[in-house]
């Protein structure tokens, strides 16, 4: 019996482990984690961006998740020597309409407390010689982070204060009752918790219908596809180089990203995914093929971004297809220089009207909390996420006396 159990070995669930254990020391609590290693998937596949929160409509928890997180993760990878740099990142509009969106984003952006200025085309040839745009906009403290590494060292500081991490743990059922929680795993184990936290991503959905949470939505997989850029063009770039995005689709484009490892990455498109967890083109899974099917959600969501859909998929086939989108902003790239990366996959929660959630999603039980929708930029916002998981857990688990806490 362990006080509090989070299923989940990304970096929401590394966070909200270390949070807790840290406000509760004398609390016993677990991580499942259902893979041999943390950060596998979402967390271990992403751009690495750290995110300032341009984007996102003022009041939304994504706004505020992402402000207070770009400070916490930037303090955090100072205190603890996990490699991160702030190299700011260009918003650049090529179009006549992009300009009018970049201007909507720039009035967006103070709305919610950024460092943001506006780029001449001048400057913007002066800064990035090799970018090809009208103007742009400017965050100075958008960054990039190795999430991987900042997992891991939570992961070292969490067990070091008490906390225990078991690995290919996959949960496969949850029964609540009023005094404790049972899970079972594949393996065939029964275990139990007092309380319970779901940090599980990719089948958020599928945890949190086991908890009567998911009656309304379902979780549908984007695959983002990446290149790396030819080792020509490391210096290619100064800052991450983003497309200004279409406000009518939930994904921000293909962009061009500085890495830790100091090379340059191109992407991610969205194409649907055929599988939550399978990361190569022909990656099928015919439980979640189901899955979608059997949702009306996904049906009313594929229609109404068809024309988009088709969009990504052409680009996905056709590598050229994929270049010229690149070559908007970045006339120099050549078809050689798209070299292979690994893939990622997005969990989308969709509603059952089709609608996309745009921001994080948290439900409960008694004595459950989940975390149902936490896409981009959950990473960028894992230790806020922690927090205020940590605040539902002390009011909803009335976790008030960390010396007498359950």
């Amino acid at each position: 019996m362990t006080d509090i159990t989070i299923i989940g070995g990304g970096i929401v669930g590394i966070a909200t482990a270390l949070e807790i254990q840290r406000a509760w020391p004398g609390l016993a609590i677990r991580v499942l984690e259902k893979e041999q290693a943390l950060a596998l998937h979402q967390t271990g596949r992403n751009s690495g961006v750290i995110h300032a929160g341009i984007y996102y409509a003022p009041g939304s928890l994504k706004a505020e998740f992402c402000r207070r997180g770009l400070e916490a993760t930037v303090r955090f990878c100072t205190e603890y020597q996990v490699p991160f740099t702030q190299c700011g990142k260009l918003l650049v509009a090529t179009s006549p309409l992009e300009e009018e969106r970049l201007a909507t984003l720039t009035d967006r952006a103070r709305k919610n407390g950024l460092n943001v200025r506006p780029v001449s085309g001048a400057e913007l040839r002066e800064i990035e010689p090799n970018i090809a745009g009208r103007v742009g906009l400017l965050s100075p403290a958008t960054g990039i982070a190795d999430y991987g590494a900042m997992v891991r060292k939570m992961a070292e500081l969490f067990t070091a204060a008490g906390g225990e991490i078991t690995h290919e743990a996959d949960v496969t059922g949850i029964v609540e009752s009023p005094n404790e929680v049972t899970l079972s795993l594949a393996d065939g184990q029964r275990l139990k918790t007092r309380r319970l936290i779901a940090c599980s991503g990719l089948n958020a959905d599928r945890l949190a219908g086991m908890c009567g949470l998911a009656d309304d939505f379902a979780i549908v997989p984007f695959k983002g596809e990446y290149y790396r850029l030819a080792a020509r063009h490391d210096e290619i770039v100064n800052h991450l180089i983003y497309p200004v995005p279409d406000p009518d689709l939930p994904f921000l484009g293909i962009h061009l990203t500085r890495m830790i490892g100091g090379y340059v990455t191109v992407g991610p498109n969205a194409v649907l995914s055929l599988a939550r967890e399978k990361y190569g083109k022909l990656g099928v899974s015919p439980r979640d093929l189901t899955a979608m099917a059997r949702f009306p959600g996904f049906w009313r969501t594929l229609g109404a971004n068809l024309s988009s859909g088709l969009t990504e998929m052409a680009n996905s086939t056709f590598r050229r297809r994929y270049l010229r989108a690149c070559q908007r902003y970045c006339p120099s790239l050549e078809l050689s220089d798209l070299q292979p990366h690994p893939s990622g996959i997005r969990a989308q929660a969709v509603m059952r009207d089709g609608t996309l959630l745009h921001d994080f999603l948290i439900r409960n039980t008694a004595r459950t909390i989940h975390i149902c929708n936490a896409p981009s930029p959950a990473a960028t916002s894992a230790i806020p996420i922690a927090e205020h998981i940590r605040n539902e857990a002390a009011r909803l688990f009335e976790l008030k006396d960390p010396a007498n806490a359950l």
